[in-house]
């Protein structure tokens, strides 16, 4: 008997996807609300797995690195990497995080402070903030996406396979009717949570540019026109990098977002308190490095209802967010990542984004804490819109109309290259694993995405939106342990000497 042809995979994911988009554009508080008591019921009854499991794949991704299995190529044993490490390092970065880090760059920080300083004194408060936003974009964000794509990359550029994320199981356990449909099913899946995950970033980055844009033209902030006339322009933008070979789009692409987003840290660490911002980096690097441990083992579980609810709205909320983009950014980190020894790609894939993530958080985080101890910045504002949050910190530095257009400019090269990446991944996923997949699928996906991204715009709410993308994520919770397993099963089939 064989498994569900590839064909009614492709099929039924672009059904699954479509009706999605139609139930969000026809009942935009119908999907919302769904969303929400889903996501509620899941926390509640798994947020402790959820934190076992992300921890688990950090100490899988660790040993690996550090044991004799480091050696081995995530291709054949002459494969030597497509890509430029520099080039290698910033696509997988503005696929992986990109826009959130604009997104999120001051607000997140604030709010965590303003919660914290119920508890704690203004210092000990900035500093759990910040060490807890790091939390959410280091080590345990990477390890994910960084399982997936070892795992992906492993057994198609290795083992020979097809890019698939299901394809491993009938390597390792043999083609039979279980692998086959199992497969198939997480196939199904990781194209649903893909275009699902992306959607959300699509509208996230859309709501910020939005209100960037409309603060410079002194227009009310948070106008359905503008964010629906910004979409159709970023529509447009995407469209056309689908047509170009991934290499010469990407690159360019994810170059140009960085070389912006790094300009634009080094520009808010000169002409801020530099002495203030540079000790506030230094003090969450060891904070980060003492804590980060323990920290991916707690639940809270004997706090009260505020402490469960800021952890699930948090922590729990941003471990299914990534689990819901790693078959997108694993699969992408996987095609881009042939050649490279596991031990390379570890240290590249968790340990150069994580130390990133501290420094733009140092910077944004706490240039937002010195500004509303000065009372420039209204925190309380920038807790309740966080669309605006990284512009009303530039709005008090030089420049600040230079700096918003910067800012502006790199959220949508951002957001181009997510749906680029993601468009390419579903393509392939479209064609049974195909690394270079027609130019008509990977329009036709992008036209989806930009469907759902329409219909997470119309819910006018960022919270809304994270609540649809934990929606998504709930199966990858077990599917990331499945395809851990699977792969150090083959990893005890290397011979000592290919390892070494």
């Amino acid at each position: 008997m064989s498994g569900p042809p590839r064909n009614l995979v492709s099929l039924l994911a672009l059904l699954l996807t479509t009706a999605v988009a139609v139930w969000g554009i026809v009942d935009t508080a119908g999907l919302a609300g769904l969303a929400e008591r889903h996501v509620a019921l899941v926390f509640r009854s798994r947020g402790w797995f959820v934190m076992l499991t992300t921890s688990i794949l950090l100490i899988v991704a660790v040993v690996l690195a550090l044991s004799r299995y480091g050696k081995i190529r995530l291709g054949r044993d002459d494969d030597r990497p497509e890509f430029s490490t520099p080039s290698w390092l910033t696509m997988m970065f503005a696929a992986g995080m990109g826009v959130g880090l604009l997104f999120y760059g001051t607000a997140e920080p604030v709010t965590h402070y303003l919660f914290l300083r119920q508890e704690f004194d203004p210092a000990r408060a900035s500093a759990n903030a910040l060490f807890i936003t790091d939390f959410h974009w280091g080590l345990h964000a990477w390890a994910i996406y960084g399982m997936v794509g070892m795992v992906i990359a492993y057994f198609s550029f290795r083992r020979g396979g097809p890019q698939l994320v299901g394809a491993p199981l009938a390597q390792v356990y043999g083609e039979n009717r279980w692998t086959r449909g199992t497969g198939g099913v997480i196939d199904l899946l990781s194209i649903y949570a893909t275009a699902i995950g992306l959607a959300g970033s699509v509208a996230m980055g859309v709501f910020q540019v939005s209100d960037g844009v409309a603060g410079m033209l002194g227009m009310e902030p948070g106008g359905m026109g503008l964010a629906l006339a910004v979409f159709a322009v970023l529509f447009a933008a995407y469209m056309f990098p689908l047509t170009v070979d991934l290499s010469r789009g990407m690159a360019l692409l994810s170059n140009a977002a960085i070389a912006i987003t790094i300009g634009l840290m080094v520009y808010i660490l000169l002409v801020g308190p530099t002495g203030t911002l540079m000790g506030s980096i230094v003090d969450s690097i060891g904070n980060y490095l003492s804590q980060v441990g323990h920290q991916g083992f707690r639940t809270y579980a004997f706090f009260d209802r505020s402490v469960e609810d800021w952890f699930a709205q948090w922590t729990l909320n941003y471990m299914v967010w990534w689990l819901a983009w790693s078959p997108f950014v694993g699969v992408f980190i996987a095609r881009i990542s042939r050649g490279r020894t596991i031990r390379e790609f570890v240290v590249g894939v968790l340990v150069v984004p994580t130390a990133f993530s501290i420094f733009w958080f140092g910077v944004l985080g706490s240039a937002g804490f010195f500004q509303g101890r000065a009372d420039l910045l209204d925190l309380e504002v920038v807790r309740d819109d966080v669309n605006r949050a990284t512009f009303l910190l530039l709005d008090n530095l030089p420049l600040s109309p230079l700096t918003t257009i910067a800012t502006i400019v790199a959220a949508f090269l951002f957001i181009i290259t997510s749906v680029v990446s993601a468009a390419y991944v579903l393509a392939m996923f479209s064609s049974h694993g195909d690394t270079n997949p027609r130019v008509r699928v990977k329009l036709t996906w992008g036209v989806i995405l930009g469907v759902l991204g329409l219909a997470m715009i119309l819910s006018r709410s960022a919270e809304a939106v994270r609540q649809i993308i934990a929606l998504s994520a709930g199966p990858f919770v077990f599917i990331v342990l499945l395809l851990v397993v699977t792969f150090l099963r083959a990893l005890g089939q290397e011979r000592p000497g290919r390892a070494d």
